[in-house]
């Protein structure tokens, strides 16, 4: 069968389908929708020159790719790429003939650098090196079964906190933004980047469709969040944190271990069943709040880093 590959088309019901389809069999860790592939298509921000492909076989969807350049680092000529492929669908050309693809377009907007992450797997990791990738750090996907309990009690918030959900900012979500924005800095990677805009944050983080605001907690003091979860949902039965962080001024008080916590049992409440994040492998501490609270790691990535030209 004749394989291509191709950008996506937003606007096409059965390119985001076959977009997420692929990312969810490839990936089953990370939470992926139409809707939030078409979100990403449309809204990323315009510097980062964002380009979702897909490999398609036969007509069919058989592989996916995220192209776009790190615009908010500080360091220019950053490239951002992760390729997926169906299980079924492996080995048959479809993973190289998107990286070829990939590569050619972010050398054509400047890039020098490639930054990819790997599933810790020997044939992803003998991919990536066959092509050039050498291992940088490392990063966990850790599982929580909340159908299955073992999730622990509700603890009460410390005299002067209060918990919050992310809905209840909803008419000025900027003291979010803010507390965002200073845990972003502290975040281990290899790949710097600078605070965002509010702008682009409304946009990229507030309104993406996978945010649920109601399980999004924040741990407030004298009204203002001082630290917070960030809660997503696919309407499946499946959660996901994108990030949890403190204010600087304020850690140390397990407060948010406290935040996800109440998010947890909110979102079991909900009837969600499957709880998901990931860590760095070197946050030690934030690996052990998410073990305390019943988590298990299920696998691990890999950073790849290629030099172009």
């Amino acid at each position: 069968m004749t394989l291509i590959v191709r950008d996506v088309r937003p606007e096409v019901p059965a390119d985001t389908e076959g977009f997420a389809r692929v990312r969810r069999l490839a990936l089953p860790y990370i939470l992926s929708t139409p809707e939030s592939v078409r979100h990403s298509a449309l809204h990323t921000h315009p510097d980062a020159r964002y380009r979702p492909l897909v490999a398609e076989e036969g007509g069919e969807i058989v592989g996916a790719a995220q192209v776009l350049l790190a615009h908010d680092s500080g360091e220019p000529g950053q490239g951002l790429l992760n390729i997926h492929v169906r299980p079924d669908r492996a080995g048959r050309g479809a993973g190289t003939l998107l990286l070829r693809t990939a590569e050619e377009h972010l050398a054509s907007l400047g890039a020098t650098k490639v930054f990819s992450w790997v599933l810790d797997e020997p044939a992803d990791r003998a991919f990536a090196e066959r092509h050039g990738y050498r291992a940088s750090r490392s990063a966990y996907f850790l599982r929580l079964d909340l159908a299955g309990g073992g999730l622990p009690p509700l603890t009460p918030a410390p005299p002067g906190v209060e918990l919050r959900s992310a809905a209840e900012f909803a008419d000025d979500p900027r003291p979010l933004f803010e507390l965002d924005a200073e845990t972003l800095q502290d975040e281990p990677g290899d790949v710097g980047f600078e605070a965002p805009d509010y702008d682009d944050w409304l946009t990229s983080t507030w309104h993406d469709p996978l945010l649920n605001r109601e399980l999004t907690m924040a741990a407030c003091v004298d009204g203002r969040p001082v630290a917070f979860t960030a809660a997503c949902t696919d309407g499946g039965g499946r959660y996901s944190t994108s990030m949890t962080g403190t204010a600087r001024a304020h850690r140390g008080r397990g407060l948010a271990k406290l935040a996800k916590l109440h998010s947890l049992h909110r979102a079991r409440a909900a009837g969600v069943t499957d709880a998901f994040t990931g860590n760095d492998a070197g946050n030690d501490p934030m690996i052990a709040v998410n073990k305390w609270l019943g988590y298990e790691i299920c696998a691990a990535e890999v950073r790849h880093v290629r030099e172009l030209g």
